[in-house]
């Protein structure tokens, strides 16, 4: 079953991108096609270079990445000075605390990494020795995120009680969720 619906896929995405490349190929094909007749009626020679090309017809073409054009437009110093003027636009943001969550029932996992400081893999909290890697893996895929995970597990109870085999090391931290990075902000001030 899983893999006619892996098949169904790639087929799916094979027939897009044949679509996507006669699309593209059509739309290619008009553009050239009507190059032309474009430039006969503006009335250019098709030999004609981009600079040619502005003379005879007023149409600019962009020349920011010719060295020798902009250098004779622009110097270090308007340069510097254009940084200089742009960065005077700039405001800092300075962080702030973290809101609180008021008005909701889902735990704050911040505040939660901020109190604990055990290591990963420490056993904290007992926990039934029956619990295979496969229904820790299957309880784990049932949650979006590590994140998501650890606030139900601390909804439901957790760390002290695990009723839904997402911490069988008891260390605290359901499917493999990690507080270091919440941790190491408070380390930093």
């Amino acid at each position: 079953m899983r893999f006619a619906i892996y098949l169904t896929f790639v087929m799916l995405q094979f027939i897009c991108i044949i679509l996507a490349g006669c699309k593209s190929n059509i739309h290619q094909e008009t553009i050239t096609s009507d190059l032309p007749k474009k430039v006969a009626e503006i009335g250019v020679s098709e030999d004609l270079g981009p600079a040619d090309l502005k003379k005879e017809s007023g149409i600019a073409l962009s020349d920011e990445n010719d060295f020798e054009a902009v250098s004779a437009r622009q110097t270090i110093e308007s340069d510097a000075k254009r940084l200089f003027e742009n960065r005077q636009l700039y405001s800092v943001i300075e962080p702030e605390d973290l809101p609180l969550r008021s008005g909701t029932n889902i735990p704050n996992i911040v505040e939660y990494a901020l109190r604990t400081n055990n290591p990963i893999g420490v056993k904290l909290y007992h926990r039934t020795i029956f619990a295979k890697a496969q229904v820790i893996f299957k309880n784990c895929d049932r949650y979006p995120s590590s994140s998501k995970a650890q606030e139900d597990f601390i909804k439901t109870g957790g760390p002290k009680w695990d009723l839904y085999g997402l911490d069988p090391d008891g260390d605290g931290f359901a499917c493999d969720w990690d507080p270091a990075p919440f941790r190491s902000v408070r380390a930093d001030e």
